[in-house]
């Protein structure tokens, strides 16, 4: 008896369907990035640079052996004081190569200030994370300002005067208005994912705090792409920066990337369910386009049985972090999300991407299959096509 499960072999190969942005998106994320080495690192080891032997030490516990190529430009050119427009898609270890310098100036000067600017609670919640895992035993003090969390306890690590803050632009706003958080301490500045902080409609947050920045500070700033928007925040914020472009591997190297053509007689519902029920669909991020719409679809899933979370801005932070540590640990199969979790979230092991609603850009699709195929492991990338 035919099985009626799909197959990869059932599946149209992507250059036939007639998805003009979808197909320009594939294309693109085969094309990778070139790089543009400005500085020639000399070695492959963190031990080259000097570094304190706790943060050495706290390096190695997470399992970092060798620099990653922008590790290798970053790391040189922050112990330089050198600012710096960094260009890299999530995954290549951008944010250990600008949180290990700068934890090492402050270990060099306790009276350096460091805030981290991040489009959205999830990275930020990754940075704080890294930050505190790096800075273990050194005595660093961290705050983490951030929306739909704890605002009095977000205050009282203000007070306490830390040498690092991370921060989103919404909450850090808040402080600075209400006179919580002066950035005119701060010397050493990053900006996150400025892309994305631009595209969510923060731009005139960021040249906000811009102007309130002492100008002798160390700038450095990160994005996937660095056009239209993005490019205006540059002028008033590096100086004669170091321009690091990272080329990545061509996505296809790791990602198998395809289309699954669903019949206007069968639900797209359904196909995914058939496709959960496969014995290597074990940890999927499927990416919906509405927040009700993640919602639904995650208790749909639930109500058959299938292990199932979702993720959007309707749900408080803690829900949010509750459901990502679940699908971290995996504890449920599949975690809906919208956008908001196509960037910056480093899950491990993510077997399966799913686009079961396409994605309004090119740029939004490259990040979500991102999340897959991470450390040269293999991953897929499906989306979904009716009709």
């Amino acid at each position: 008896m035919r099985s009626n499960k799909p197959s990869f072999r059932s599946f149209r190969p992507v250059k036939s369907v007639p998805k003009h942005a979808i197909l320009a998106a594939i294309a693109q994320s085969k094309q990778g990035t070139r790089a543009v080495n400005q500085i020639a690192p000399a070695t492959r080891e963190f031990t080259a640079f000097g570094l304190d032997p706790i943060l050495l030490q706290n390096i190695h516990a997470k399992g970092f052996q060798t620099l990653t190529p922008i590790q290798q430009e970053v790391i040189p050119a922050v112990l330089a004081g050198r600012d710096v427009i960094g260009m890299a898609m999530t995954g290549t270890g951008k944010t250990a190569a600008f949180l290990i310098p700068l934890i090492q100036k402050v270990i060099r000067d306790r009276a350096q200030r460091v805030l981290v600017v991040a489009p959205t609670r999830e990275l930020a919640y990754q940075i704080h994370g890294e930050l505190r895992d790096f800075a273990r035993g050194l005595g660093i003090r961290s705050a983490m300002l951030i929306g739909g969390a704890n605002e009095w306890r977000q205050k009282q690590d203000v007070k306490a005067d830390p040498h690092v803050v991370v921060a989103t632009p919404g909450r850090l706003k808040d402080f600075i208005e209400t006179h919580v958080v002066r950035l005119s301490g701060f010397r050493n500045v990053v900006l996150d994912e400025a892309d994305r902080m631009v595209d969510i409609g923060f731009i005139n947050e960021i040249k906000y705090f811009i102007s309130l920045l002492p100008r002798e500070r160390q700038s450095l700033f990160f994005s996937a792409t660095i056009t239209g928007k993005a490019g205006e925040l540059l002028a008033g914020f590096v100086q004669n920066p170091l321009r690091v472009f990272v080329k990545t591997e061509a996505a296809d190297t790791h990602i198998v990337q395809d289309v699954i053509r669903v019949s206007p007689n069968v639900t797209k519902i359904d196909t995914l369910h058939n496709l959960l029920k496969q014995q290597e669909f074990s940890k999927v991020l499927a990416f919906g386009r509405t927040k009700h719409g993640v919602q639904k679809l995650s208790d749909e899933l639930s109500r058959r049985g299938i292990r199932t979370g979702a993720i959007h801005g309707n749900k408080r932070q803690g829900q949010r972090q509750f459901v990502l540590s679940q699908f971290i640990h995996n504890e449920i199969q599949i975690l809906f999300a919208t956008d908001v979790a196509s960037r910056g979230l480093d899950i491990p092991n993510v077997s399966h991407v799913i686009n079961f609603d396409l994605p309004e850009t090119m740029e939004d699709y490259v990040h979500r299959i991102g999340r897959t195929g991470r450390a040269n492991k293999r991953g897929v990338a499906l989306t979904f096509i009716q009709g």
